[in-house]
């Protein structure tokens, strides 16, 4: 596992051996994500949000291309202690780390976001509320994205903030863009 691009561009990451509730998005998806948001979105000083942080691999990606303000959110202690471990490695300014179940953590933030990815486990029974809240708790600045990562079991097309997917196999990001407000 690597960080594709940027300041830290190259660095390696080693997670812990025994990750039981987390699946780390491949390399070969993030760097088709992040070709698709480079052509899309201004990093720098971007505010993010990276719901189900796992090994936090996104937020180090979005810190190394120029985001100002990360969160991430991770409920798993073993994996928020290895997010605070790199973060301080690579000495990431503004960032949060939050050990907290996700939709806590949105019912109660106040606070908006130019960009939110969530990279839930696959057998999340209740991964379609992830758009809906999001909407509804209007964490997204006019214009912000929103990446949902999922299987083809799930299709968002009907949302109304749905933009488009990307496809790497059994890996979908669904984008939504909040335009209503934009």
């Amino acid at each position: 596992m690597r960080i594709i691009s940027g300041k830290y561009g190259g660095r390696r990451l080693h997670p812990p051996a025994s990750m039981p509730h987390t699946r780390p998005t491949t390399d070969i998806a993030k760097e088709g994500l992040f070709n698709v948001l480079q052509n899309n979105i201004e990093f720098e000083g971007m505010k993010t949000l990276d719901l189900f942080g796992g090994t936090g691999s996104i937020s180090y990606e979005l810190a190394s291309r120029g985001a100002a303000d990360l969160t991430l959110v991770e409920k798993d202690p073993v994996m928020h202690d290895f997010i605070k471990k790199n973060i301080e490695t690579f000495e990431i300014a503004n960032c949060r780390v939050f050990k907290m179940d996700v939709f806590k953590f949105i019912d109660q933030c106040h606070e908006k976001f130019n960009f939110i990815f969530a990279g839930p486990p696959y057998a999340l029974s209740t991964i379609d509320q992830l758009p809906v809240r999001i909407r509804e708790k209007k964490l997204l600045e006019p214009g912000g994205w929103f990446v949902l990562e999922h299987t083809p079991r799930n299709s968002y097309r009907k949302d109304p903030w749905y933009k488009a997917e990307r496809n790497y196999g059994t890996t979908i990001f669904s984008v939504f863009i909040d335009n209503e407000h934009a």
